[in-house]
């Protein structure tokens, strides 16, 4: 669901979105997702949506129709330029697996261990490929996401009060969340951050999100 909105969001917004990798859950719905969109000030706007959502609803997989709370826990890494050679990654410091890919990617998927998934050792940070067409581009894809995520780490290290890139993800638990998404037995949106509300949660789950992005990035 709010991989859908965030979809919409990045449409409206002009920008491209790129599906790398998606795991079902096990009875219904998606358990995990990475994509990667690409536009004018990006990054800038979705790091403002890093952290634990919070759902509220009637779940449409229970039969009986009863009210379901669940989380979300949202990532957001910028991703280097091709000519950017602050982090350097040796090959003594992670570890690549291959596996079959269970995704769209052409004729080779499910024949082919062409998926990639790259462990580094220092930080435990896990990042994997999967819908590209080959295990080349599958791991350039991965390597660049880890670049990412280790350059955040770095910037947030050197900043004492981690002034552009904010806050660490927090455990998925009550009371952790950014925002809640309530669809019953009433309908409202609130981020717990800068208090911004709206009971049009329809319009939120179309990616209407903007204010809660520009109210967040106010109070930074």
């Amino acid at each position: 669901m709010l991989y859908r909105m965030y979809v919409r969001y990045c449409e409206r917004m002009g920008y491209t979105v790129k599906e790398l990798d998606l795991l079902d859950g096990e009875e219904a719905g998606i358990k995990s997702v990475t994509f990667e969109v690409q536009g004018e000030n990006a990054y800038g706007y979705l790091k403002a949506e890093k952290g634990v959502h919070r759902l509220v609803r009637i779940s449409p997989f229970d039969s009986s129709g009863r009210r379901h709370t669940s989380f979300a826990s949202l990532d957001v890494t910028p991703i280097l330029t091709e000519d950017d050679n602050s982090i350097e990654i040796k090959p003594e410091d992670i570890r690549i697996d291959t596996y079959r890919s269970g995704g769209a990617g052409g004729q080779n998927v499910n024949k082919v261990s062409s998926a990639i998934r790259i462990t580094h050792f220092a930080t435990g940070i896990v990042v994997q490929c999967q819908n590209e067409r080959s295990q080349l581009q599958n791991k350039e894809v991965a390597m660049r996401i880890l670049k990412g995520k280790l350059l955040e780490i770095k910037e947030r290290e050197r900043m004492e009060k981690m002034a552009d890139i904010k806050g660490e993800l927090k455990k998925i638990e009550w009371g952790s969340q950014i925002r809640s998404y309530v669809f019953q037995p009433y309908t409202m949106v609130k981020d717990h951050r800068t208090g911004c509300e709206t009971g049009n949660i329809q319009a939120v789950m179309d990616g209407e999100i903007d204010e809660f992005i520009h109210q967040y990035l106010i109070k930074m």
